[in-house]
């Protein structure tokens, strides 16, 4: 057996707002989608070999769920790529509030959060000294 891929998948409040935010925002890409009642219930969102997946739970009725307010509290993904300060630049301008990129471990790191409070951080490899903020160096 070869595995090839994980997929996180989120529960979120509002897909609406979760799609503007990863497709608009971050600039995802939807692969596939489940559309019920005209309302898209869940998606495959990717980005470069990334992927996640979203869906949007009836809170009443067959197939219901409740969950509770910090749904992504806690929860961290980490996505390595080529220039995550290029990235920060790009999302930034689609009005994305992102942080500053710093540099931690030897990556440039910024970070998001999403709708649901899901952590998202970009990095990239760099010889930068730690430590050292975008601001920084500009």
């Amino acid at each position: 057996m070869e595995v090839r891929e994980v997929v996180p998948f989120f529960a979120v409040k509002d897909m609406q707002k979760s799609l503007a935010f990863y497709v608009d925002g971050l600039r995802f890409r939807m692969e596939g989608k489940w559309v019920d009642e005209g309302v898209v219930r869940w998606c495959m969102l990717r980005i470069g070999k990334a992927a996640v997946m979203l869906q949007e739970f009836r809170t009443e009725g067959h197939d219901s769920r409740q969950f509770g307010e910090n749904k992504g509290e806690g929860v961290s993904l980490f996505f390595f790529c080529d220039d995550a300060v290029g990235y920060y630049r790009d999302i930034k301008s689609r009005g994305v509030d992102a942080s500053e990129p710093q540099v931690g471990n030897r990556m440039w790191v910024t970070s998001v959060s999403d709708p649901d409070g899901f952590n998202l951080s970009f990095e990239s490899a760099t010889d930068v000294p730690e430590e050292t903020k975008l601001s920084d160096v500009e």
